[in-house]
């Protein structure tokens, strides 16, 4: 076993809030490669988490943030136990969560998963491509195979800036974390089912023509 050095252990677990054991080993089993050892954790924090996505979350809480008496965010965030709802990690991911939805980043999301796009979006996003993709003579030319993949590559970039869960994490600043990633890390830690249930962002002035 290659001799890992403490700060390295520290600094992954500062990083993705895994346990110390679970960060020694990973970054053994990346032979020190802290950024393959980051990638390790995150798919076995995934793994673990759709393990317990099916165990109740009746517990949890509402947290309001407010930023400079311009934008207010509402967030509901659900887990197991009401011990993990009062833990200061569950708070913590709450407000990082109504921070990132302020900031709008990238785009305004509207809907916490992708189970929750409603079938007739997606069918609507899907014609306007294809109608976008007729307009260009050049992909005339193309197989309808291809086409098929450029749309489905252009719906998934669609989907993924206003799905919550698949938006890049405003508050990383290395642009590699998603918001499923933070919530993932929590889970880690709690060894708890943690859900966004639901969330709605006030902008002062909105739709007020």
């Amino acid at each position: 076993m290659p001799a890992i050095p403490a700060r390295d252990v520290k600094r992954l677990r500062d990083q993705t809030g895994a346990g110390f054991a679970d960060c020694r080993d990973a970054l053994v089993e990346a032979k020190g490669d802290f950024d393959k050892a980051v990638r390790l954790l995150r798919e076995k924090g995934s793994a673990a988490a759709e393990k317990r996505s099916g165990r109740a979350t009746t517990e949890g809480l509402i947290h309001a943030y407010i930023h400079d008496h311009r934008i207010g965010v509402l967030v509901e965030l659900s887990c197991e136990t009401d011990f993990v709802a009062r833990n200061q990690q569950f708070r913590d991911l709450a407000n990082d969560i109504a921070i990132h939805i302020a900031c709008n980043y990238p785009a305004p999301a509207r809907w916490v998963s992708r189970e929750e796009v409603p079938a007739a979006v997606i069918e609507e996003e899907a014609d306007l491509i294809r109608v976008q993709l007729a307009r260009d003579p050049k992909n005339s030319r193309k197989p309808e195979a291809v086409i098929e993949r450029i749309i489905e590559g252009k719906l998934n970039r669609f989907l993924g800036e206003r799905i919550l869960l698949e938006q890049p994490f405003a508050l990383d600043d290395s642009k590699k974390k998603r918001v499923k990633d933070r919530l993932v890390e929590t889970a880690q830690t709690t060894k708890e089912n943690i859900r966004i249930r639901r969330f709605v962002r006030f902008e002062r002035g909105e739709d007020l023509g």
